[in-house]
């Protein structure tokens, strides 16, 4: 029980300041202006959970790959790693999140642009059939919204540092632990991206969140190392 709760604390408190602040966590901020809050929130709580099941379960695996040993050497040089790249952030960045958001914005603008210019002149009752029939799969069964938030809330996550320090957390700590406290600090960091909105996203100072992240992840490396030591 101590080992999930464990995993679960660290879980929680990684992803929570990794994520606030992140580009993820702008895109729902400006999505939700756009479209309807529940689709928004139900695509990118959707993708991230996905992507933390799957990424505790690459560290889960690691150890039977490589020695727990290693693994865990691994996992403690990838805390001191993101701890030094974080606080390098913090100092380079500057007060507020304004910046990011703004390029976030105009990346969703301008794919909007391009998908607004194949939906135009869709008039007439046969064009609006034969496109129902061309539809991609999936939107005949979900909301082209959720879809949206779904796919770039995920593979904004790919090889970002939340996902390799999730992967590094499973494979030295209870993966179950580690799955349910990346959820809810997902489900907390998007549900108030989602209800905050722009105003919000823009009073984060990103520096804030970034030294905060890097003195977080350095704790939990030298945890992690005299861990190793004791052992």
């Amino acid at each position: 029980m101590s080992s999930v709760l464990q995993g679960f604390t660290k879980s929680l408190a990684m992803t929570f300041v990794s994520e606030i602040g992140d580009k993820t966590f702008f895109a729902a901020a400006i999505l939700a202006m756009r479209y309807p809050r529940r689709l928004v929130l139900a695509g990118c709580v959707s993708a991230l959970i996905v992507m933390t099941i799957l990424s505790a379960t690459v560290g889960w695996a690691a150890p039977n790959l490589i020695s727990r040993k290693w693994t865990h050497h691994i996992t403690t040089l990838l805390f001191f790693g993101f701890g030094l790249w974080s606080l390098w952030d913090g100092f380079k960045e500057g007060g507020g999140g304004s910046e990011e958001l703004a390029e976030v914005e105009a990346e969703l603008d301008s794919d909007l642009k391009a998908n607004g210019k194949t939906t135009k002149d869709n008039n007439s009752k046969v064009e609006d059939e034969n496109k129902k029939q061309k539809r991609p799969f999936l939107t005949q069964f979900f909301s082209p919204i959720f879809l949206k938030a779904f796919s770039i809330n995920f593979f904004g996550e790919f090889g970002d540092k939340s996902q390799l320090a999730t992967i590094g957390l499973a494979a030295d700590e209870n993966p179950f632990g580690v799955v349910l406290g990346g959820v809810v600090a997902q489900l907390l960091c998007t549900t108030a991206a989602v209800i905050g909105g722009k105003s919000l996203a823009s009073q984060i100072s990103e520096r804030i969140v970034a030294l905060s992240g890097g003195m977080l992840f350095i704790i939990f490396g030298i945890q992690s190392f005299l861990t190793s030591v004791q052992a």
